[in-house]
């Protein structure tokens, strides 16, 4: 799909009332979305899309004392945790500065790093302002859902 008509349809869902807009054309898919002030704003892409199968979760037993180690040896503050599965990146490109680093300040909604997940890159934004005490990921380590990956004081 040509560059021109994604742009014209970026115009023409911000012109509308549309909160989002899919268009097909042969095997490509256009898909954009408005995502309201305030909140985190999705990638756009055009790529041909695949539909997979749901899988079923297995069931896993976690024993509750095997969590609290991890928790125990953070550093005090608002801990930052993962929001999905994926992989995690500090800056925006490779050889790029890092978003978030030890002693930083940082405003709330300030993006601390990237996830990515199934092709899409999703900005880790700060919940609440002040300095980044602890990093604890490394850049393209892969995350879990719900892993600590910042402490802010």
């Amino acid at each position: 799909m040509d560059l021109r008509k994604i742009k014209k349809l970026i115009d023409l869902l911000e012109e509308s009332n549309l909160a989002e807009l899919e268009i097909k054309e042969g095997e490509e898919v256009v898909r954009l979305s408005r995502v309201p002030k305030g909140t985190a704003a999705p990638q756009m892409y055009a790529a041909p899309m695949q539909q997979v199968a749901p899988v079923a979760a297995a069931p896993v037993a976690v024993a509750p004392a095997a969590a609290a180690p991890v928790e125990t040896g953070l550093p005090a503050g608002h801990v930052t945790k993962a929001p999905m599965v994926g992989t995690f990146y500090a800056s925006s490109t490779p050889g790029a500065p890092a978003f978030a680093t030890v002693g930083k300040q940082v405003k709330a909604g300030e993006t601390l790093g990237i996830i990515e997940a199934m092709k899409m890159f999703n900005q880790i934004e700060a919940d609440v302002s002040g300095t980044v005490v602890a990093v604890l990921v490394e850049n393209g380590q892969p995350v879990e859902f719900d892993e600590p990956m910042f402490v802010i004081a």
